[in-house]
């Protein structure tokens, strides 16, 4: 009886398994966007805590070493208290301090970086992303090779791409055609993971004085 060969016991490997050098396809592309480490926000949380925490051991262990309380933290527990609930201090005191735990929340929920646009991941171990001003650059480069563009401006967002176009010379209708086919085409080129919709508006100079 003949030994099957090696090379048959890889290939006896699951289908589905992962190869990390296969290039992914079209259906392994969507990428969410990335997560901002926001380092000011966290910086700023870190040193408030980092303050009111240290006063108040310092208080606790002057206290413990049978010296006065602070004169703030006595009037703080005098002032909370003395004061009702619907006192107008406190709840403005309450709202701010809601405010910024919603604030907080949000930061942790949602990954920010709303500048980089994702891109199409083509292997597993490789993730990039593109810049909005650097796209609005390529695909205005794209729009001025349009036959009749005077200008372009184009603002680019995480789900459309809006293009204001201005043309001396040619029919309006023509120029957005060719602006929808060219930008689109330039579009694709970008390798977005999400690639967003077009919105072309073509008007005449204005006249001068």
């Amino acid at each position: 009886m003949e030994k099957p060969p090696a090379d048959a016991l890889d290939r006896s490997a699951p289908a589905d398994s992962h190869d990390l050098a296969r290039p992914l396809g079209e259906e392994d592309g969507g990428q969410g966007r990335f997560w901002s480490p926001r380092r000011v926000p966290a910086g700023i949380v870190a040193l408030v805590l980092l303050i009111g925490a240290g006063a108040f051991l310092y208080d606790v262990a002057a206290v413990r070493a049978h010296r006065p309380a602070m004169r703030w933290r006595g009037s703080l527990a005098r002032q909370l208290a003395e004061r009702p609930l619907d006192d107008t201090w406190v709840l403005v005191g309450a709202g701010i301090a809601a405010a910024l735990g919603l604030w907080l929340i949000v930061l942790a929920v949602t990954p920010g970086l709303r500048g980089v646009l994702p891109m199409r991941r083509t292997h597993h171990d490789v993730r990039a992303g593109l810049h909005r001003d650097a796209a609005a650059t390529a695909l205005r480069d794209r729009a001025m090779e349009v036959s009749g563009v005077q200008s372009a401006r184009v603002r680019t967002g995480r789900r459309t791409v809006d293009v204001h176009a201005v043309s001396h010379f040619r029919e309006l209708d023509d120029v957005r055609a060719d602006l929808d086919a060219t930008l689109a085409d330039g579009i694709r080129g970008l390798g977005l993971s999400r690639p967003p919709g077009l919105s072309v508006h073509v008007k005449r100079p204005g006249r001068k004085g």
